[in-house]
């Protein structure tokens, strides 16, 4: 920061949205070293209103917290290194660089001068179409290899600090709250698309031979029918004892438990845990989920699609949507913007009909969870057809009588296909938060709310999305 020029602190005042503070900073010639250099009566000369004085300052001090935390990690680094050289080594060196590298990004980033066109675009803060996007993208790709001098390896957390800054300096980009997966997916997959024709690049090449890329190898049309060449070349840092046939071994044994009706939980969970990776890599790299599903069925069994969702996030998603429906039901049921819903007038109907508690508690929990999408002002038809047919290709619930305790039935759908049938409105609402992150599955715009309302209680964010 301290080499900045003038217009690279407006840049970064932009980002920041701080854009009323550039004239006046372009007027009094504030550098990098200028503005490090800023005390509080030079903040409160140049900024007016406090709210701005008040960030601008915590910006400064954020920013000289983490420069003496480099400079006192490296004084550290330096030290131990005379004193004890043999513990600064291996990979203790490695973890103090990588450090030192992301502080530099943190601290340092701006997004690139987009060309014209892209900014004539951005300034109406109009969303843009394909091929603006991927232009875009194109400009973020160029501007990170510049930052990592010439890798094409960025790590994810060097990803999210460009996406964030894009997204901060053009939040009409988030779409909703749902751009940054959006964003951060594409930027990963152009680097992906620069790299796959390099052949001369040591490292792209050392990259390649490690995690199984053959020089002119062509992808695979489908999955099902090459999973041994994905066993065998296509798994990242694949342990030893799974190399040969093993995995398509655990793969036949899977099958054949799966049409048994006495099945071997404890084996099934075990190699279900052996095979997880050669499962994301299918799922990251968009394998058809028929493909998936015809080497893995198990992920049809909501038991293995709960405990999938654990081994990714270590939550447990049905203990919690469990919770959220205990917690949540009545103050749903007492919003106003449910009243005349057809869900909830159904639900008057049925409950003069029982007297038992736990049938009164069910037929509540169940309304709750159908009526979410309408508190959050969503389209309920990306989040359960109840008594229709489904119609969204993202996941969604079928609901069949879900107020009768004879007949009711949940299922869980993706592509318009059945992927399995559930017991309950919990479990079935925990299916559904479970499998957009299973499969890898972008969350619709019209259904974000709701589902960020859910995720956020599930991940037990610090502050969780509330009800409207």
């Amino acid at each position: 920061m301290e080499s900045w020029s003038v217009e690279q602190v407006c840049n970064w005042l932009k980002q920041r949205n701080l854009g009323e503070l550039v004239p006046k900073f372009r007027e009094e010639e504030v550098s990098g070293a200028a503005l490090l250099a800023l005390n509080d009566r030079m903040v409160q000369q140049l900024v007016k209103k406090i709210g701005h004085q008040a960030v601008l300052m915590d910006l400064i001090k954020k920013y000289q917290q983490q420069k003496s935390e480099l400079e006192s990690l490296t004084y550290c680094c330096e030290t131990a290194s005379q004193k004890f050289p043999e513990v600064i080594s291996g990979k203790n060196l490695k973890s103090f660089f990588a450090r030192h590298k992301m502080l530099q990004w943190t601290s340092s980033y701006i997004l690139p001068d987009f060309p014209y066109d892209v900014k004539c675009i951005l300034a109406e803060k109009k969303c843009p179409d394909h091929s603006m996007r991927i232009r875009i993208i194109e400009f973020l790709q160029a501007d990170m290899t510049k930052y990592l001098k010439g890798s094409l390896y960025p790590n994810s957390q060097q990803y999210n600090i460009v996406v964030n800054a894009l997204l901060q300096a053009y939040p009409f980009l988030d779409e909703d709250g749902n751009g940054f997966l959006l964003w951060k997916r594409a930027l990963k997959d152009r680097f992906k698309y620069i790299r796959r024709p390099i052949e001369d690049d040591e490292q792209v090449l050392k990259n390649k031979c490690k995690f199984g890329h053959r020089r002119g190898q062509s992808r695979k049309s489908s999955f099902a029918e090459n999973k041994l060449d994905a066993v065998q070349g296509q798994v990242k840092e694949e342990p030893a004892h799974l190399k040969g046939s093993a995995m398509d071994l655990h793969i036949k044994w899977l099958n054949q438990e799966y049409v048994k009706t006495q099945r071997n939980w404890e084996e099934v969970d075990n190699r279900m845990n052996v095979t997880i990776e050669i499962r994301r890599k299918m799922i990251s790299d968009k394998a058809p989920l028929k493909d998936i599903l015809r080497l893995f069925p198990f992920l049809r069994c909501p038991y293995q699609l709960f405990r999938e969702f654990q081994l990714l996030t270590h939550m447990d998603v049905y203990k919690k949507t469990v919770e959220i429906l205990e917690i949540y039901s009545e103050n749903i049921l007492s919003l106003y913007v449910v009243r005349n819903n057809p869900i909830n007038i159904m639900l008057q109907e049925n409950l003069k009909q029982h007297t038992e508690e736990d049938i009164l508690k069910y037929m509540k929990m169940t309304a709750a969870c159908l009526l979410l999408p309408e508190v959050f002002g969503d389209d309920s038809s990306l989040f359960a057809a109840v008594n229709e047919e489904v119609k969204a290709v993202t996941p969604v619930l079928e609901v069949k009588n879900p107020f009768n305790v004879n007949s009711c039935q949940f299922a869980l759908y993706i592509e318009r296909e059945e992927l399995a049938r559930l017991d309950d409105c919990t479990m079935a609402l925990a299916a559904l938060v479970a499998a957009f992150h299973v499969f890898d599955i972008p969350c619709p715009k019209r259904i974000h709310r709701t589902l960020n309302f859910l995720e956020s209680l599930v991940f037990e964010v610090r502050n969780p999305a509330t009800l409207p």
